[in-house]
């Protein structure tokens, strides 16, 4: 800061004049009293020798020197100004207010000691101190004094944004601006200015005219970046974001903003990396960790957003968005008690959020509590009546009552508030199809399959209403696609066999009732297999390394292409001391693993 530095070196030069013109007089006043004159001497001295050290910016030894005069004589302004000057200078803001108000109460037109005390209130958010002395030194511009320096001008666009006078803030940037308009900061500053009021393509001119003046500027780059955020142009604002966390790769914000910007692209994989070096980088930085846990929650990592979620509310109770994701998530993972406690805690905060009733609905279907479900739900209505997911849900807890006419209306309901999602016609086409009613059950099937075409098991299910129509060709047609879809199932080709069977096309039926039935043993097979490497896994665990090798090896028998028997054989093989064989089938496990779960 040139500028500062200048009105520092302007301050101790007028001081050091002022203050052995002081000490002078003190001196032919009292020429008697000899301890008088060693203090007035030794105050001149450390003035002098602090206004050395500043002048060769070695700011520690004038402000200790400086210290030195102010002690040894309190009541002369210009130590006070000096002293005001340096902390100023070093940052100490909160110090340096304290040395320039003295300084101004003893000389009111200090004019360097007001410059300097008015950005210190600016720098410390204090702008109710800030304006009216900014206020002041303005009205004193045309009774002889200069004006306001660009810095100064900064300053006090700084307070009148603090006080929300967003239009007078711009103005006095602008007047900076104009004063020095090769400053890439004061374009910065004026981006977020314009950043506060949300009037982003103001914002945006603003940080791409700083950043022509300097590209290496990282803050404008990172504001930008957030600016192209906010316009949800997050295409342009990832490479923003990520020149600002290469020339900055230690600012935790840039490090936040990129992961959120990721995040936003649904790029959670590239997010995930830049949200955990902000957590890593500050560890307070609560927004981070919500972000992280977010971003591990759509990915399915459930139990590390849970841990993550939990951060957040211990730091954040009142995080209505938090609590809401964590019950969530501990729905997801079967644990329904935590989740209602987690419900109840947001509820007393936020009564009337239709949210936290859908969350905590959800939560008590989990318990099987319809009733409870349903008065959450119902209430989530009636704050959001054309909530489309709570007439759905609503929907599912009447159908597990039994209670098909207000299931199938809360869902019919539900189908018409959101025409795109295929979830509300595809459970209405299953209902339909319970009630006999197979017209309006192919209708919702067709709809939903129309909205979600990969549904293998909706194509079954049309499927089979098609054969109760006695509709075979489309049966078979609506079947054959749920077997492209399912080819491991074995329900498919069992309706499509019968239906074959109903057409006299005999042979094809058995032939269809052959896969049926060699699916059925491949499944029974995963299941043996599955069940004997969860024993050997529990055997391993204990040390029984020969117990579990011999259910490893049973689990290969019953299905050989069970990757994770061979990876878990490998690891107890390599326990006995087997590596060859452990090897072998470490192999194995890795050419499996190319097409097998």
């Amino acid at each position: 800061m040139n500028g500062h530095l200048t009105t520092l070196l302007r301050v101790l030069l007028a001081g050091a004049a002022l203050t052995v013109s002081v000490l002078a007089q003190d001196q032919g006043a009292v020429s008697a009293q000899s301890a008088l004159n060693t203090h007035a001497q030794q105050a001149d001295a450390a003035f002098h020798a602090g206004y050395a050290a500043a002048t060769n910016g070695d700011l520690l030894t004038a402000k200790r020197q400086f210290e030195i005069a102010v002690g040894l004589a309190p009541d002369v302004e210009e130590g006070h100004s000096a002293l005001g000057a340096v902390l100023f200078q070093m940052g100490d803001y909160a110090h340096a207010i304290t040395e320039l108000e003295r300084a101004v109460s003893l000389k009111p037109d200090d004019q360097s000691a007001q410059e300097n005390l008015a950005i210190s209130y600016s720098q410390t958010g204090n702008y109710q101190a800030a304006l009216p002395l900014f206020d002041k030194l303005t009205s004193r511009i045309g009774q002889g004094d200069p004006p306001l320096s660009p810095d100064l001008l900064a300053a006090y666009a700084r307070s009148y944004a603090s006080a929300g006078q967003y239009a007078l803030a711009a103005a006095k940037m602008q007047e900076a601006i104009a004063a020095s308009p090769r400053d890439a900061l004061f374009y910065d500053q004026l981006g977020s200015i314009y950043a506060q009021q949300q009037n982003w393509p103001q914002a945006e001119q603003a940080f791409e005219q700083a950043l022509q003046i300097d590209p290496g500027l990282a803050t404008a780059h990172l504001h930008l970046g957030v600016t192209f955020e906010n316009e949800q142009q997050i295409s342009s604002a990832i490479p923003e974001l990520t020149t600002t966390a290469q020339m900055a790769p230690r600012n935790a914000l840039a490090q936040l903003e990129l992961g959120k910007a990721f995040a936003a692209s649904g790029q959670d994989e590239n997010a995930i990396p830049h949200l955990q070096q902000a957590i890593d980088l500050d560890p307070s930085l609560t927004e981070a960790t919500n972000q992280l846990a977010m971003a591990f929650q759509r990915g399915g990592d459930t139990q590390k957003a849970i841990a993550l979620f939990e951060k957040v509310v211990a730091a954040q109770p009142q995080n209505i968005a938090a609590l809401t994701n964590l019950s969530l998530a501990l729905v997801q993972t079967g644990k329904a008690k935590d989740a209602i406690a987690i419900g109840q805690r947001a509820l007393a905060i936020t009564p009337n959020d239709p949210a936290v009733h859908q969350n905590l609905g959800i939560a008590y279907m989990q318990q099987s509590d319809i009733d409870d479900a349903i008065r959450e739900f119902r209430t989530g209505l009636s704050f959001a009546s054309d909530s489309a997911q709570l007439h759905y849900n609503l929907g599912l807890a009447y159908k597990l009552k039994d209670d098909l006419p207000h299931a199938i209306s809360e869902l019919e309901t539900a189908a018409k508030l959101d025409p795109a999602s295929p979830d509300a016609p595809y459970t209405l086409g299953i209902l339909y199809m319970q009630a006999g009613r197979f017209d309006e059950s192919v209708a919702n099937l067709r709809a939903a399959l129309e909205r979600r075409p990969e549904n293998g098991d909706g194509w079954a299910v049309l499927g089979s209403v098609y054969r109760q129509q006695a509709k075979y060709d489309e049966a078979a047609t609506a079947l054959k696609k749920a077997i492209d879809l399912l080819p491991n199932q074995p329900g498919p080709h069992i309706t499509l066999a019968s239906i074959l069977q109903e057409q006299g096309k005999k042979d094809e039926a058995a032939a269809e009732r052959k896969k049926a039935a060699d699916l059925t043993r491949v499944a029974v097979n995963r299941q043996r297999a599955e069940f004997n490497t969860n024993t050997a896994n529990t055997l391993l665990q204990k040390g029984e390394v020969a117990d579990a090798v011999t259910h490893y090896q049973d689990a290969i028998s019953s299905d050989p292409s069970y990757a994770e028997a061979h990876r878990q054989l490998a690891i107890a093989y390599e326990r006995e001391g087997r590596n060859a064989d452990a090897a072998a089938e470490r192999q194995k496990a890795a050419a499996l693993g190319q097409t097998q779960p």
